[in-house]
């Protein structure tokens, strides 16, 4: 069956000596994984391997089959061209770890039409601003409404952050979660926008911090999620 979708490109992984395997997010379709035979070698063919870098935004024209795990691209363009990701160290270092945490994050083999607007919206987003030490924060926080555990609402006398039930609480739980420092800390990127993020005043240890329990959070409420390799360099550049 051919179909026309627009996709973001989550991972792009070597095939034998000359082929890829990419793994994209498509808007109408959800999670589909693509072979492009001999794309490495090719000099003649349509398709690049430079379309396929990490959260690469394309329109495809590709070939699904309901018997097969791995499909076909027939036809692919750039749908939105960044302007700086693929230039700045810091960008792009941000979107390789994004992209880890995607790929380890989103399953859905179903349309989600308002995932996709999120993850559009945010890497333009992140494309033409230069403020952007916190993005990966703000992003990974808010990816959660789509996922199912954006943490519940935050009142002002809890004194803890249950992370197992993604809830604040004054009462007494097992299990890991937040007090004290991290737990003021965890609030602080609750509700935060992209355009508002120049006012999360944040020190290199806090936004280590910060991180870490939000991947931690991830590692809790997915099952099979692992901790992205990429965060290492996350750390050294924040």
């Amino acid at each position: 069956m051919q179909v026309q979708t627009k996709a973001i490109v989550f991972s792009s992984i070597k095939y034998g000596d000359s082929s890829l395997i990419v793994r994209c997010y498509t808007k109408e379709f959800g999670i589909k994984s693509y072979l492009l035979r001999s794309i490495l070698k090719s000099k003649k063919g349509s398709l690049k391997p430079a379309y396929f870098q990490p959260l690469s935004q394309l329109d495809l024209v590709a070939s699904h089959s309901k018997k097969a795990s791995l499909h076909t691209i027939k036809e692919v363009r750039v749908a939105y061209a960044y302007e700086d990701v693929y230039l700045n160290y810091v960008k792009q270092s941000i979107v390789f770890f994004i992209a880890e945490m995607l790929y380890n994050s989103v399953r859905e083999e179903e349309a989600n039409e308002d995932l996709y607007a999120y993850l559009e919206i945010s890497l333009k987003w992140l494309d033409l601003h230069d403020k952007v030490s916190n993005f990966h924060l703000i992003f990974l926080i808010n990816l959660t409404r789509y996922l199912g555990f954006y943490p519940g609402e935050a009142k002002s006398d809890s004194s803890a952050f249950d992370l197992r039930e993604g809830v604040f609480t004054n009462k007494a739980f097992v299990g890991p979660g937040l007090h004290h420092e991290d737990l003021k800390l965890f609030r602080s990127i609750l509700g935060i926008k992209f355009d508002e993020s120049h006012n999360l005043s944040l020190s290199v240890q806090s936004r280590q911090r910060l991180l870490a329990i939000i991947v931690n959070y991830y590692e809790l409420h997915l099952t099979g999620f692992y901790e992205p390799k990429s965060i290492a360099v996350l750390k050294n550049l924040f």
